[in-house]
């Protein structure tokens, strides 16, 4: 997807003295046809781990002859990582990569020192219309990685691995999480996790990571100083305990990891440097970046300051 957060520094919060460092509510984004919740970047926690970006695409009803077409846009220095509960997209790169994404796969995309991609509604699902319900999330690299080649990769769902812990289950996205290692490749260490909770389950999490959280995507999670609902986000303090109990079920993902430092963030650019995102910039207003094959007549402009 694209965003079009202002120009800003991305530091740590300072460390909480209870077990909740932060509880985040996702803010309605109206994209057309699509309205999506954007959790982070928030206010109140610019960060968790790696995790930079997260946005709640729908759900969302496409009625026939709709669809969502997100042009195509650039990114530097991040990952974008897509992950559906339902619907399709048709993600285009400027790598040639043309590559349907559906429920339970995972497309993660390493932009590197830069890419162009779009995402829009297969042809036969604008026709009959269609549901779409999914997380994007962005992961920025590691300062030494920012300017990588950039990479597109697939995985399917029947590759992620999946196991049950305390009733749950829990399928690994990316890294590494109750002893489980996702086959995608990653450029610090995180984990990134969709879990299904039945009724009164009680499911602890991995204090292994310095950065934790939890977003409910469906159901509740309760017993904790906040409840949470759908669309709500708790960021766990480092090293405090964390047990998700639900009495009525809930989906969530499970997200964290190891900070990366401080990062500047302007619409889809993610850099360690301010100097890197000018140059983008300035390198996507004059027509430098690469194009889409099959999807290079139309473009997102770059947004100018009010």
């Amino acid at each position: 997807m694209s965003a079009s957060p202002p120009a800003e520094s991305t530091r740590p919060p300072r460390a909480a003295t209870t077990a909740l460092a932060a509880v985040i509510d996702a803010r309605a984004r109206d994209l057309g046809d699509l309205v999506v919740g954007r959790v982070l970047p928030s206010p109140l926690r610019r960060m968790v781990g790696p995790f930079i970006f997260f946005d709640h695409m729908g759900p969302a009803a496409l009625a026939p002859g709709r669809g969502i077409d997100v042009r195509p846009h650039p990114h530097i220095g991040l990952a974008t990582v897509t992950y559906l509960f339902e619907g399709q997209i048709v993600h285009r790169d400027s790598l040639g990569s043309h590559q349907s994404i559906r429920p339970g796969d995972v497309n993660w995309m390493t932009a590197g020192r830069g890419i162009v991609h779009s995402e829009r509604t297969p042809a036969e699902l604008r026709r009959t219309g269609s549901r779409l319900n999914g997380l994007q999330l962005w992961v920025a690299l590691p300062a030494a990685d920012e300017q990588t080649e950039p990479q597109f990769h697939h995985h399917p769902g029947e590759s992620l691995p999946t196991v049950e812990v305390a009733g749950a289950q829990v399928r690994v996205l990316a890294g590494e999480l109750y002893a489980r290692r996702s086959p995608v490749a990653t450029y610090s260490p995180l984990f990134y996790a969709d879990a299904v909770l039945p009724p009164g389950c009680e499911l602890p999490l991995t204090e292994t990571y310095s950065e934790r959280a939890v977003y409910v995507v469906e159901g509740d999670l309760t017993g904790l100083s906040e409840t949470a609902g759908p669309g709500r986000m708790l960021v766990f303090a480092p090293g405090a305990s964390a047990v998700l109990r639900t009495e009525r079920g809930a989906r969530v993902a499970l997200l964290g990891g190891e900070p990366v430092g401080e990062r500047h963030v302007y619409w889809n650019f993610v850099s360690s440097s301010l100097e890197r995102i000018e140059q983008a910039k300035r390198d996507w207003r004059e027509g430098r970046f690469a194009t889409v094959p099959g999807d290079a007549q139309e473009f997102i402009p770059l947004p100018e300051p009010a």
